[in-house]
């Protein structure tokens, strides 16, 4: 041990009832501050996994609005644009009608998707939450032992 450094078993106390020593004190805080990072991620995951399943949903929207503008408006094009045109229309004119309403369908269900997209919300509480870990963190600085505690290591108060 060096010189002039104090041997706290050297005192001849035993120690006092429920008092750690400062690695006790270290260790359990180092596992709150690994129990809190810990929460921290499991909070995030909880939220995100919501927003995930919102996005989810809202990329089945649009994948299905462009399977049917993909897949549906060929066949479907042609059976209307001909039915109008046995009403009395011309040819290009009912063809410009049935393209008009798959367009306006396309829009619909786009409008859809990105409603849903846009209730996609960020982990409020999870940031709120690693900002305060972060502050305390940050204004944690050690303090020097007042003489009360020096004198209470040193055995000279009980």
């Amino acid at each position: 041990m060096p010189a002039g450094a104090a041997d706290p078993s050297s005192n001849g106390r035993a120690p006092y009832e429920g008092e750690r020593s400062v690695g006790q004190l270290f260790a359990a805080a180092t596992a709150d501050l690994s129990a809190l990072v810990h929460d921290e991620i499991a909070l995030a995951k909880a939220e995100l996994r919501a927003d995930v399943k919102r996005g989810v949903s809202g990329g089945v929207s649009l994948t299905v609005a462009g399977v049917v503008a993909l897949a549906a408006v060929p066949m479907l094009s042609a059976a209307a644009a001909f039915g109008i045109h046995a009403l009395g229309l011309s040819l290009g004119w009912s063809f410009f009608i049935v393209a008009g309403a798959y367009l306006l369908l396309a829009v619909l269900l786009g409008l859809l998707a990105w409603r849903s997209f846009k209730r996609i919300e960020k982990p409020v509480r999870t940031i709120e939450g690693a900002q305060k870990t972060a502050d305390v963190l940050k204004n944690a600085r050690p303090r020097p032992a007042t003489k009360e505690e020096i004198d209470r290591a040193l055995g000279r108060i009980p």
